[in-house]
């Protein structure tokens, strides 16, 4: 139920040349004409203003034919004046038309290491306002880690492309969303939940175990070693400043395969034991799984 949406026209032959551009109908691409300039405002109220109504239409008629709807995943980074204008334009539109509807997004935010565009980081400033403000949950990428991830081993890609970027970040996101788009007793809304303990404070750092080369170059991994990598720093693809007395608030693992549920219950438990200095104890079964 993808909708494609972008202020400039040119995107929309790259995505249909690509091998799974016939994944997407044609009649869910929403495209501009003139494109947002790298302008938060371009793109949040004049020319993303004009084109709303259109993508609004297009978004309610795959939210009538769906059977429950459950929420609204918007994919954007923050530091263009599409995906943060517009973007975040969307966001506050869909809290006038789907109510209490689920809203979460995918953003990924801007570095300066490898930016080319000075109005990135007023762009990245003003989307997170709204990201606050209109957001249940909000999952960040951050750019130079994405980079930093593919340099350093086991990756070690000298020179990364946005396909590598994108297999991070699409792995991720795979594995986060994985409740929603098959049969499972997980509830998208309340692991989601669960990672929020107030509704301003839902920025989630994520993070992707294992970390591999296309092919993989080993076999499969235990359970064991998936839930110790979680939380090494290098499997992380958000970046912040950790300082040395910085606390987990909440964390929630998400597997994909043929697992044991007892024993991914013990590992859980051994990984919570290992770091239970930097977990706070005041919320409670804040370690998900």
């Amino acid at each position: 139920r993808a909708v494609i949406v972008d202020l400039e026209p040119g995107t929309r032959d790259s995505v249909l040349a690509r091998p799974y551009g016939g994944l997407f109908s044609p009649s869910n691409f929403v495209f501009g004409q003139t494109g947002s300039g790298n302008n938060w405002a371009k793109g949040h109220y004049t020319e993303g203003a004009e084109l709303i109504g259109t993508v609004l239409d297009v978004i309610r008629k795959e939210a009538e034919a769906s059977d429950a709807l459950e929420g609204i995943q918007l994919n954007h980074a923050i530091g263009g004046g599409t995906g943060g204008g517009l973007g975040t334009l969307l966001i506050s539109k869909f809290r006038e038309e789907f109510g209490e509807r689920f809203v979460c997004t995918f953003s990924i935010a801007p570095s300066p290491k490898v930016s080319d565009t000075v109005t990135e980081p007023y762009n990245a400033v003003l989307s997170f306002i709204q990201l606050v403000e209109n957001v249940d949950a909000t999952f960040m990428f951050d750019e130079q880690r994405l980079y930093d991830v593919c340099f350093r081993a086991p990756l070690n890609i000298t020179a990364p492309t946005y396909r590598d970027l994108n297999q991070l970040t699409s792995g991720a996101m795979a594995g986060i969303t994985t409740c929603v788009r098959f049969p499972t007793a997980l509830n998208f809304r309340d692991v989601a939940n669960s990672l929020v303990p107030s509704p301003r404070l839902h920025f989630v750092t994520p993070g992707l175990a294992p970390l591999t080369r296309r092919p993989p170059e080993h076999g499969a991994l235990t359970v064991a070693e998936l839930t110790s990598e979680m939380f090494r720093e290098g499997n992380k693809l958000g970046s912040y400043r950790d300082a040395p007395n910085s606390k987990y608030l909440a964390a929630a693992g998400f597997f994909r395969g043929g697992i044991s549920a007892a024993e991914l219950d013990e590992q859980m438990l051994r990984v919570r034991s290992a770091h239970s200095s930097r977990i706070v104890n005041w919320i409670p079964n804040n370690i998900q799984h």
